[in-house]
């Protein structure tokens, strides 16, 4: 492992000082209100102190928050698909992406109830900014991937992260979870970067069919009904069509992280979907068109069939074009909510009203389409 250590999670030796730094720091007196009010946030520092090993954090500490979260966020939460995957094999999950944190999390908190050992996350560098999500995201079994860096440097990070996957899954026989690109769905239009397949190949170039087949890669679709980060994500594409590009303010990645956890979720549904074998992975290089670009599409046609859709995403494709066909799949009532909601738009005055809506309408209904 030590080719990996600038990359891999904690290990069981550097776990118990990161559990030290996490129980002093500043924000625990905030975490302690969210997930107890009013309790003395010493209760909570105490809690983390004692908190042994990494199977502790996660199968009784985080299970215990993830359960608070969804109380307090979530009107529904459900999966299907567990008969795709089995608890004997390790996994690449690949999944849409809609909330920085939660979506990993949520699928943890599956495994975890199937019988399943948790997996490996992958964990952009730049998110690992604030200490508090360094030491969060190392003790709970996330790898850095990063970010940027010259055409030298993104080849050589990209080889990394792929010969450390592939460790992971072979040798170490542990599942890793990653998204589907670089970065969330801000638009609403999940799509698989055949660039990502590129990258799990990189690590065995012998025979494609077998590089791929052997790290067991199971599509994940994710489904939220209210859009995690809907109003930030609106402005953001906003500010990037009307200037042209976007930066990120200081602080921004943990403001959307914490944003994600807060936010009303309503119904939030996970499908396993299924996996990627080696028939499919033949099927795919004898097809005409690029190799990656044929497993690419076809990771698109199993999220995408397992996208459940919410009555929202039916009402912003209906509000968007000015029609009522998918009118039977919401009441008056979900559409009037809708509605409601969209009022936070006139906040913003001064920006195009009709193009914050637009873009807002997208984020939902492009789902659908």
């Amino acid at each position: 492992m030590a080719n990996f250590d600038d990359i891999r999670p904690y290990n069981e030796t550097e776990f118990p000082a990161a559990m030290q730094r996490i129980a002093d720091s500043e924000l625990i007196p905030s975490i302690s209100n969210y997930l107890k009010p009013g309790a003395n946030p010493e209760l909570l520092r105490n809690t983390i102190r004692n908190i042994k090993n990494i199977n502790e954090l996660q199968l009784v500490f985080l299970k215990q928050a993830i359960e608070i979260i969804l109380a307090k966020t979530t009107t529904k939460f459900d999966w299907s698909g567990m008969e795709n995957i089995s608890e004997k094999k390790p996994y690449l999950f690949v999944s849409n992406h809609r909330d920085i944190v939660l979506d990993a999390m949520f699928l943890q908190y599956i495994l975890n109830a199937g019988g399943h050992n948790t997996c490996q996350i992958t964990f952009g560098s730049n998110l690992m900014e604030h200490p508090l999500v360094v030491d969060f995201g190392k003790a709970n079994k996330m790898f850095r991937t990063e970010r940027g860096g010259n055409k030298m440097e993104f080849y050589n990070n990209l080889m990394h992260m792929s010969e450390y996957m592939r460790h992971v899954i072979t040798e170490e026989k542990e599942s890793v979870w990653i998204a589907q690109r670089n970065g969330r769905t801000k638009d609403g239009i999940d799509a698989t970067d055949p660039a990502i397949i590129k990258m799990f190949w990189m690590s065995r170039r012998d025979d494609k069919v077998k590089s791929l087949s052997e790290l067991n890669i199971v599509p994940i679709a994710v489904s939220y009904e209210w859009e995690s980060c809907d109003k930030l994500k609106t402005l953001e594409l906003y500010t990037t069509k009307v200037t042209g590009r976007y930066e990120k303010r200081p602080g921004e990645d943990l403001n959307s992280i914490l944003t994600g956890i807060m936010q009303p979720k309503g119904h939030v549904h996970f499908h396993i979907c299924e996996p990627v074998n080696e028939d499919d992975l033949r099927r795919m290089d004898s097809a005409p068109g690029d190799y990656f670009n044929n497993i690419a599409k076809l990771m698109d046609e199993r999220i995408n069939s397992g996208y459940m859709a919410m009555p929202n995403n039916f009402i912003a494709n209906d509000l968007r074009s000015e029609s009522n066909k998918y009118a039977s799949h919401y009441t008056e009532q979900q559409k009037a909510d809708f509605l409601q909601y969209m009022k936070w738009i006139e906040v913003y005055k001064d920006l195009d009203q009709a193009l914050l809506r637009d873009i807002f309408l997208g984020i939902y209904g492009n789902s659908v389409r």
